[in-house]
């Protein structure tokens, strides 16, 4: 039975990217120092409400790739798979090519 996680409020589960550490020949590639913290977006919360309880909705949309901070966030395993969940305040940005 497969689970579907709904995150809650303001919150955004993402899949961590991990880039490859051999090319497509089989060469082994070393470790960068400056390798980019990003990840796809799996499902996002509903958003939030302010004070007058207007609806805030979340800018983010699933499928978008997004820059993570370095640190935060909670880990979430399921089914074998690695996620993590972060509010969207904590995200520091999108990604686009």
């Amino acid at each position: 039975m497969a689970k579907r996680l709904i995150p809650a409020f303001n919150r955004v589960l993402v899949e961590k990217i991990v880039p490859s550490s051999k090319t497509n020949t089989g060469i082994l590639l070393p470790e960068k120092s400056s390798k980019l913290n990003s990840g796809k977006v799996v499902a996002i919360g509903p958003g939030i409400r302010d004070r007058d309880g207007k609806h805030i909705p979340i800018s983010l949309k699933e499928g978008d790739v997004v820059l993570l901070p370095d640190y935060g966030g909670t880990e979430v395993k399921l089914e074998g798979k690695e996620f993590h969940l972060y509010r969207e305040d904590d995200i520091l940005g999108t990604l686009h090519d």
